[in-house]
């Protein structure tokens, strides 16, 4: 069947759409009509005559890995259920999506949103879960009536409520708001929150949600796009879907490039199919005009900065070095962190050399300054005193010493906090400072703002503002 999509919106030859498949599709609506006419629920009949250890095993051998940030197996996970568990099973779809430079799963609820209901249900049926929640941050107002009436008209088609499709199996999804606080894209923040509680993060162990969960049940957290995978995972086979893209983190990947690239936007490529030379210059456009690539953080903004021109050293197959750039590494998971950076949830911002990096890392200070739950000391007192430092840096009332105290800050959170945020906040500024420490001593004392008709504060002056 031939797909037209809107002008403008058509897939790049390099792009393989399979979850954004009918993204900005021409003839496409968002309704339950227009998605059974496209074939929507049929795999998930072919789900019902499975039995549930069945699509789990599809799942594992798939090796789908989590399109959340973590890219933990998919399949691996579900099997944490506790054996000859009693307690209900709950299963929540994380559509918290508050990730800096991340926009991948709005377009799902907003354009496709019988996709992710069809994947919600399958991955209930598997884990024994006869509820099911979507967690929609409150930024996702129009999304979330969306998503309430594509469940509603799900159930009234017989696709949720009791006995679906005849099968016998029964379950309800209902869509459960946010407020809007960036640590509950964090799985057990997020359980707190439907809970009603304060969303600190729980101690693992002992609360891994897959044991000890949403009311002390077991629950998996899944992605929007992991849970879309396992439709199409059930509907071609575990093994086939393995075999797509990268050995170790197979299938499709959905990017959102944002920042300086004459095309930003969302594109969807096979695992590792292309590097980043490919997606910047072939998919986005290359530079603004008279501009040039100066950093990229590959995979959100907790993710560790990347320089353009930085030589880094990989391996060959027969054991010898090779010297390479980041435009010479593959999009898959693996690649990106054996370089020093991660996929994590797909966003891709690009930096061109009119930005100054001092400013871009105060810029992520003030929001994890602002988005620290304040559970625990080194991240409640560490993440204000980055943003106080590098405010500092910004006004020129900074010393040579300010940058290895902010470099110093910023170790003393990174592994001694409850959950992953010490890391998410503390990473940008390890790497910016390591990467582009000159840029930062160029805003400290003796050459920095307070003397502005120097020579060298001209100089410095392309660190502090954009041209």
């Amino acid at each position: 069947m031939s797909i037209t999509y809107k002008p403008g919106k058509e897939p790049h030859p390099k792009e393989t759409r399979r979850i954004f498949k009918n993204v900005d599709r021409a003839d496409w609506d968002p309704s339950i009509e227009t998605a059974i006419r496209d074939g929507a629920y049929e795999t998930l009949k072919k789900a019902l005559k499975m039995e549930p250890a069945q699509v789990i095993d599809e799942v594992k051998k798939s090796g789908l890995r989590g399109r959340g940030g973590a890219g933990f197996p998919t399949g691996v996970k579900w099997t944490f259920i506790p054996k000859g568990n009693t307690k209900p099973v709950y299963l929540v779809c994380n559509c918290d999506e508050s990730e800096p430079g991340t926009f991948k799963d709005r377009y799902v609820v907003h354009q496709d949103p019988h996709q992710l209901i069809e994947g919600m249900i399958i991955s209930c049926y598997a884990v024994g879960a006869h509820f099911g929640i979507i967690y929609m941050r409150e930024e996702f107002p129009e999304a979330a009536k969306l998503m309430v009436k594509s469940l509603e008209d799900a159930k009234q088609k017989g696709l949720l409520g009791s006995n679906i499709c005849g099968s016998g199996f029964d379950l309800e999804i209902i869509v459960q708001r946010g407020a809007g606080a960036y640590i509950c894209g964090e799985e057990t923040s997020l359980i707190n929150s439907i809970e009603g509680v304060r969303p600190y993060p729980r101690i693992k162990p002992p609360y891994f949600p897959a044991a000890i969960g949403l009311y002390g049940c077991p629950t998996i957290v899944n992605n929007v796009e992991s849970l879309c995978q396992v439709k199409h995972i059930i509907d071609m086979g575990g093994e086939a879907y393995s075999r797509i893209g990268a050995q170790r983190s197979p299938g499709t990947r959905i990017i959102g490039v944002s920042g300086d690239v004459k095309k930003p936007g969302y594109y969807e490529i096979v695992s590792g199919s292309i590097t980043f030379g490919e997606l910047l210059y072939d998919l986005c456009g290359g530079p603004k005009e008279g501009r040039t690539f100066k950093a990229i953080i590959p995979g959100g903004s907790s993710s560790k900065v990347m320089r353009c021109d930085e030589v880094l050293k990989g391996r060959n197959a027969d054991g010898t070095i090779r010297e390479l750039t980041i435009f010479d590494v593959p999009l898959d998971l693996d690649s990106i962190a054996q370089y020093g950076s991660m996929a994590g949830s797909g966003g891709v911002i690009v930096m061109d050399d009119s930005r100054s990096m001092p400013a871009m890392l105060n810029n992520l200070n003030k929001f994890y300054a602002h988005e620290s739950c304040g559970q625990c000391t080194p991240c409640r007192e560490g993440c204000p005193w980055m943003l106080k430092l590098t405010d500092r840096m910004l006004k020129g009332e900074a010393s040579p010493e300010d940058v290895d105290l902010l470099e110093q800050v910023a170790y003393q959170i990174e592994g001694k906090t409850v959950c992953a945020f010490g890391e998410a906040a503390s990473w940008p500024t390890e790497a910016m400072v390591a990467k582009f420490r000159e840029e930062f001593l160029a805003l400290t004392k003796p050459i920095n703002a307070l003397l502005p008709h120097t020579p060298e504060a001209k100089a410095a002056a392309q660190y502090l503002v954009r041209e």
